[in-house]
């Protein structure tokens, strides 16, 4: 009993120091872990890629159980120590999480097109996602920021503290390792629709948690609660992907705006349901809005995920 609290407060101290290091700090700008990761799983694929499932699900097995056996090893080495522990698990947090980046990313966008500059709005729109910004014009490039915001912050921020809660330092690296995987080889282009298809599998049962979380918790701090039920009931299943639906939705009911549409990816067009379709139109000052729930939903995170780890502690000390 002893050590399942010890374990709560290592998180609970080490998420906090975490984030409050990304708050300050933001992703570097050189030398970030991720990007270390992603040149190492990078190499691994010139090694193993074939157009074929099984090939691809050995990288995966290999970049993503890698990141969470040395994890696990770092994990091992501080044992017993509660302020290493604490100092890996920040560092691990800080390492993994990009809300401070993802927002600072969103306002200079939406800085951009309050100038009404939307050349420097269309160079800095690939930072943040995987739009083609010269078919985009700036209402287009408003509601492309908010959506990002939505997904990223449960891709780069709650999925990773959520896993963190369930399994420490190897729950944070693994996390992000699979979804770094399925940024690279995890979309349906011809050249990865089979060696990627175990990265995007995989990050869609990972994240499932953290997007369900991410989304309840959008009900909680948005400005309309009731819109964001409804929209998360009525459109969340519209949308392609599993996790990214109900993130969306929810942020769209949250915020009284329409999300979804037509998009352009890589020069192929996709025509996505609208979400929320009773909301108005994306404006820029909602890319600001969008950033504001995304740290109230970060806050909250933290909070549900120490107080879930406090309550299954409190459940198994009134079972021992």
């Amino acid at each position: 009993m002893p050590g399942r609290s010890t374990a709560t407060a290592v998180y609970a101290y080490g998420a906090t120091a975490g984030l409050v290091a990304d708050l300050v700090l933001g992703d570097p700008r050189r030398g970030h872990p991720v990007a270390a990761f992603g040149r190492t799983a990078g190499a691994v694929e010139r090694l193993l890629r074939r157009d074929h499932r099984g090939w691809g699900a050995l990288h995966t097995a290999v970049c993503a159980g890698g990141a969470a056996a040395a994890g696990a090893l770092a994990a091992r080495a501080v044992r017993g120590r509660r302020a290493a522990g604490i100092a890996l698990t920040a560092a691990s947090v800080w390492a993994v999480v990009g809300g401070t980046t993802l927002g600072r990313e969103a306002r200079a966008i939406g800085g951009a097109l309050a100038a009404g500059d939307l050349e420097v709005a269309r160079e800095r729109l690939p930072h943040l996602c995987g739009r083609d910004p010269q078919s985009l014009d700036g209402p287009a490039m408003a509601r492309a920021v908010v959506e990002s915001v939505a997904e990223n912050t449960s891709d780069a921020v709650v999925g990773a503290l959520v896993w963190g809660a369930v399994a420490g330092v190897p729950g944070l690296l693994g996390f992000r390792a699979v979804n770094t995987l399925d940024a690279m080889v995890g979309h349906t282009s011809p050249k990865y629709r089979r060696f990627g298809w175990a990265s995007a599998r995989l990050d869609d049962v990972a994240g499932w948690p953290g997007a369900r979380l991410t989304a309840a918790l959008a009900v909680a701090a948005g400005g309309d609660p009731r819109g964001a039920v409804r929209a998360w009931r009525a459109d969340a299943a519209k949308h392609p992907s599993p996790n990214a639906g109900p993130v969306e939705a929810s942020f769209a009911g949250a915020l009284g705006v329409r999300l979804g549409g037509t998009l352009s990816y890589g020069g192929r067009v996709e025509h996505r349901p609208v979400l929320n379709g009773g909301g108005r139109a994306v404006e820029v000052a909602d890319i600001e809005r969008a950033v504001r729930l995304s740290r109230r939903v970060t806050g909250l995170t933290l909070a549900a995920c120490v107080g879930g780890r406090m309550l299954v502690n409190a459940l198994k000390r009134r079972g021992a």
